[in-house]
């Protein structure tokens, strides 16, 4: 992305204030945050209920996966279904300022364009990141109950604090990439549905494929495997990568999802 220069009398943080005052002012933003703590919380419930509750006609590998890696079973079905919330409100972010004609005001005010991207990435990544970190350790202590007939887990196990901090990452560049997205299209169907394909879609018909082949291409796709594995322990046998490898591919499909952004933005008529 390149540096951020502004008109005169106009500065990086008066752009952020003003992204932030857009951000809570629309109903979107509310709506897409209580729909993703009801799909993550409810999620992670679910989740955790059946599998303590039918522990024993579990069948071993599922024990074994419980045991070694328990903080995935709680994160990972709420952050991955919770994860469709924030993508519609990535989505929205940029892509409806082109349908109701706002973007055309943003962009008189910072005719250099660019510095409105990184304004409106960085209130959303700081805002999606609180969001999911309160979600993940409300999840993680509700889970913890939960599963601790059969499984013990504490904040201080390997992994553990790692994995709910990485949510909060995981979540706010699966953001950042659907903003990217809603640059990119502009159309605001058209953007949500093709991110809900890539993050959503595509991974689980990769996942499909027979053999190693399905298990590493659902990996590298935006928003697969790599992303789920940010939020485990790291302990499970069956992972292509680990939470560090995966968090460096989401880093990698955003930085290219952005810079693709930033492109557009500046090449394209508004």
């Amino acid at each position: 992305m390149t540096a951020i220069a502004l008109p005169d009398r106009i500065r990086f943080p008066d752009v952020t204030a003003s992204e932030w005052t857009k951000l809570r002012s629309l109903r979107s933003t509310t709506w897409s945050f209580v729909g993703y703590i009801l799909l993550s919380v409810g999620m992670s419930i679910l989740a955790t209920s059946l599998y303590t509750g039918n522990w024993d006609h579990l069948s071993s590998d599922d024990r074994r996966s419980m045991v070694q890696d328990p903080i995935g079973l709680i994160l990972q079905p709420g952050g991955l279904w919770g994860q469709i919330a924030i993508c519609v409100l990535g989505v929205i972010l940029f892509a409806s300022e082109y349908s109701t004609g706002m973007v055309r005001a943003s962009m008189l005010a910072v005719p250099r364009r660019t510095p409105v991207l990184a304004a409106k990435a960085v209130v959303f990544a700081a805002v999606t990141f609180a969001v999911a970190e309160v979600v993940a350790f409300t999840s993680f202590f509700i889970g913890q109950a939960i599963v601790s007939e059969h499984v013990s887990i504490s904040l201080g196990d390997p992994g553990v604090l790692r994995a709910i901090v990485g949510t909060g990452l995981a979540l706010a560049l699966i953001g950042l990439f659907a903003l990217s997205i809603g640059v990119i299209v502009r159309h605001l169907a058209g953007a949500i549905t093709l991110v809900i394909v890539l993050v959503l879609v595509l991974p689980t018909i990769m996942s499909g494929l027979p053999g190693k082949l399905g298990d590493y291409l659902s990996t590298y796709v935006p928003g697969g495997t790599a992303v789920a594995s940010i939020m485990s322990s790291g302990r499970a046998s069956d992972s292509v990568v680990s939470p560090w490898q995966g968090f460096g591919i989401a880093c990698a499909w955003t930085a290219v999802a952005l810079t693709l952004a930033a492109v557009s933005l500046r090449r394209r008529d508004v």
